[in-house]
């Protein structure tokens, strides 16, 4: 019922910011909690920062540190990592997902295909 797409990943230096942008199809767009996930070489899958269906509950991982903003517009479809003072760690493959339990299930509903970012020193 929902299909995302990333874009606005990129090689940017350290210090830098990007802005993510998660583009959902499907009308049960606006039910779901949004996040944002990453995967670095060589290193698991991670929680990035999650949105409920409303915006009014968010989380961030404690490496965000608040240069990541996470952010979602339900009238476009889309949900945002706004990403400042970038560090070469922050380097991986970063994935928009979906799910409609707001994320308290061990399973995801919906992964979008990744998009990457990469940091340099």
């Amino acid at each position: 019922q929902v299909q995302l797409v990333e874009s606005g990943g990129g090689l940017v230096q350290a210090g830098g910011s990007l802005r993510l942008s998660c583009a959902a199809s499907g009308r049960t767009f606006s039910s779901y909690a949004m996040g944002w996930f990453r995967q670095a070489p060589g290193k698991e899958r991670e929680f990035v920062a999650t949105i409920s269906w409303s915006g009014g509950r968010i989380n961030y991982a404690g490496f965000v540190k608040g240069r990541f903003t996470i952010s979602r517009d339900n009238a476009k479809n889309t949900v945002y990592l706004q990403m400042n003072n970038l560090k070469p760690e922050d380097t991986a493959v970063y994935y928009c997902a979906a799910d409609s339990s707001g994320f308290a299930g061990r399973i995801t509903d919906y992964w979008g295909q990744g998009t990457q970012v990469t940091v340099s020193s």
